[in-house]
């Protein structure tokens, strides 16, 4: 007989809109996928090259479960270069790609009886993560008239006794926004009249922010003792399909943690980690390019997307996604996404599959070139014309 809580795990639309295209594109149509959150570039050759020595010098067996120490201390010092704050390497822990910190803080902190806050719209996994874990979701909204930025008020006013965690995402998928210091100030000031509160700060974008200055919870030492952080290499070095991330935690959690990796996935293959290494301490260039490109492209598509009439867009603050308003096409979301793909050859997300503030949303991805961009965006106003 099949687990209850199966039936209460969600999915990542971005995967099966895909999915979707990859079969449409197989059958001869013509798609630009603008929906899978991916940078376009190939993983730096340095990065490469590490991975294939790895191998070649005998790099084939387990690793420490917590990950390779010279990792683990990698990671360490590249905090300590970005923000100034160092640490502890035991409390560093590597795992294949960000989702398994989503999945072992939730299991370590939700079930039933107790909440998780969430943002709406946010990554769909949180979600998913919550329900399975058995906890209650509470959502707090991130709307556009606040740049969707979360306003820290609103967060701590549905903060209860059975709350559990807050997660926080900065910069946000799927909407490209940011959340001012003086709000995440605010927020954290906050957080000292509830010391019962976990707070998961998903980082995984912050090497990609355009204009402001980036910014990480680790740098407020009073939530230091309840403070989880997820980053990763797959955004920051196009190293999507390696599997590779990191979770910071608590002194109290780190055992936990480990012990669920130990029992899901055991380690993180021994190549992939030194392949990790590299890009922490190698040539930052093809940071830097991505970072320029991703800015122009996501000013490009700004641009184009508020010139089609009944669609505006604020311009993204960071990560690669445009979150283009549609609500005066009177077209629903998914339906905007099904006739985007099936009659116009555009791969997008509609913003419900991030919640229910993504209604009159759809999420567009940047992570193409300037032409693919272009042409997508023609193809969207032919769809406005022709529908709404």
């Amino acid at each position: 007989m099949l687990n209850p809580s199966a039936n209460r795990m969600g999915t990542e639309s971005a995967f099966a809109v895909l999915a979707r295209a990859g079969v449409l594109s197989a059958q001869g149509h013509d798609i630009i996928n603008l929906g899978i959150g991916q940078p376009d570039f190939k993983t730096p050759q340095h990065i490469v090259e590490a991975g294939i020595k790895a191998l070649q010098d005998g790099a084939h067996g387990y690793t420490p479960s917590l990950g390779l120490p010279e990792l683990r201390t990698t990671v360490a010092d590249d905090l300590k270069n970005r923000y100034g704050v160092r640490p502890d390497p035991d409390l560093i822990q590597i795992v294949p790609g960000g989702k398994p910190i989503l999945f072992i803080a939730m299991m370590l902190l939700g079930g039933q009886g107790r909440e998780i806050l969430t943002p709406d719209p946010g990554f769909p996994i949180y979600q998913s993560a919550i329900n399975y874990s058995g906890a209650t979701s509470v959502s707090y909204g991130l709307v556009e008239s606040n740049g969707f930025a979360f306003d820290a008020d609103d967060v701590l006013s549905k903060i209860t006794d059975k709350t559990s965690l807050v997660i926080i995402n900065s910069p946000a998928n799927p909407t490209g926004g940011i959340t001012p210091r003086s709000e995440m100030d605010k927020f954290v000031e906050g957080m000292a009249a509830f010391p019962h509160v976990t707070i998961l700060s998903d980082e995984i974008y912050d090497r990609l922010i355009f204009d402001d200055e980036p910014l990480s919870l680790l740098t407020y030492p009073e939530i230091a003792d309840r403070l989880i952080v997820l980053n990763g290499w797959s955004k920051t070095y196009a190293m999507t399909g390696w599997r590779l991330g990191y979770g910071i935690w608590p002194k109290h959690l780190i055992d936990y943690a480990d012990r669920m990796a130990v029992n899901i996935h055991s380690c993180v293959n021994a190549p992939t980690q030194h392949a990790g290494i590299a890009a922490l301490t190698g040539d930052q260039t093809c940071v830097a390019d991505m970072l320029v490109a991703f800015r122009r492209r996501g000013a490009l598509i700004t641009s184009l997307l508020n010139g089609i009439d009944k669609i505006s867009c604020q311009a993204p603050g960071g990560a690669f996604y445009a979150f283009a308003n549609i609500s005066q096409t009177g077209i629903a979301a998914l339906d905007f996404q099904q006739m985007a793909l099936e009659d116009y050859g555009v791969a997008l997300i509609a913003g419900t599959s991030f919640g229910g503030f993504g209604e009159g949303y759809v999420r567009i991805s940047c992570a193409n070139s300037d032409e693919a961009i272009t042409q997508a965006c023609a193809r969207i106003d032919t769809l406005v014309r022709e529908q709404s």
